[in-house]
């Protein structure tokens, strides 16, 4: 059964889509580990739709926001929710 141009276009977006979400966690992943103030190694980035998640433990709150700020500074990201992400003091 032939693909129509519709399902073609679906795919690549689905495609698209997903390798988005890998670059920008790893592009956010990458700045958070060239960054000497972020503990790149403590924080876990997973992308959904454009919108990074943050998780892990971090020494201060400073830490936490520069990483959050950090993240929303990167080309695709729709947004950041690091209610996971937490300062140990």
């Amino acid at each position: 059964m032939p693909i129509t141009y519709a399902q073609a276009n679906q795919t690549v977006d689905e495609v698209q889509e997903v390798i988005s979400d890998s670059w920008i966690t790893s592009k956010v992943k990458s700045v958070f580990l060239s960054n000497t103030n972020i503990g790149g190694l403590d924080i876990k980035v997973e992308t959904v739709d454009g919108v990074v998640a943050l998780s892990g433990v971090v020494p201060t709150t400073a830490e936490r926001d520069l990483a959050i700020a950090k993240a929303k500074e990167v080309k695709g990201v729709k947004g950041v929710a690091a209610d996971g992400l937490k300062a140990s003091r």
